[in-house]
């Protein structure tokens, strides 16, 4: 897996653009207060580490294919970026953070539970987690089939619907959990995105 996210990495034009960029960025500045302690937890190429840091934010990225890291580092030096194992602990201290970004990253995780009591133990008590993944609401998934969201060669290695999303964060200990869709008609909204508090 860690070779493909390299590779990956390699193909991607110089003038990536997140998806759904601005509806992201405006979740995280509404959350994101002066002076948290942030992580951006699959970075990229550290756009959303950047805006952390312009809202005031003490902020780290962590990525785990070094060619993302390399794009981050060489378009924010100023930014602290960390390399993360794509299968071990998170390389940063518990009670780290009071706001852990991750956005569009969960669904390309495989072990869930051990990723999100990685995300619990970086976050200090009363931290906010916040992200974003795909909608895979049954509706869309009747209409259009599995495959236009699971593609056999794709990297979304899990799909979630708001109930989903909402009971594996409850699972893993979050609370005050709240889960809402974006992004297209009622009952075919294509993204998913949640606040949840440890």
């Amino acid at each position: 897996m860690q070779s493909y996210y390299e590779e990956l990495w390699e193909r991607l034009g110089e003038q990536l653009e997140p998806p759904r960029r601005a509806r992201r960025e405006a979740l995280l500045l509404g959350e994101v207060r002066a002076g948290d302690r942030a992580l951006d937890l699959g970075c990229g190429a550290g756009e959303f580490t950047a805006t952390l840091a312009r809202a005031g934010a003490r902020a780290v990225g962590v990525e785990v294919a070094r060619a993302a890291l390399r794009r981050a580092r060489a378009a924010h030096p100023e930014l602290d970026f960390r390399l993360a194992p794509i299968d071990g602990p998170l390389p940063l201290a518990d009670n780290a953070f009071e706001l852990v970004w991750a956005s569009e990253v969960i669904e390309h995780v495989a072990d869930t539970a051990r990723w999100l009591s990685e995300v619990r133990r970086v976050l200090a008590p009363g931290g906010r987690l916040l992200l974003s993944t795909p909608s895979h609401g049954r509706l869309g998934v009747a209409l259009w089939g599995l495959e236009r969201y699971s593609e056999p060669l794709g990297d979304h290695l899990h799909l979630y619907t708001r109930r989903s999303l909402r009971r594996v964060l409850g699972e893993l200990g979050f609370g005050e959990l709240h889960v809402r869709t974006i992004e297209g008609p009622p009952l075919l909204r294509h993204t998913l995105l949640a606040r949840a508090v440890r």
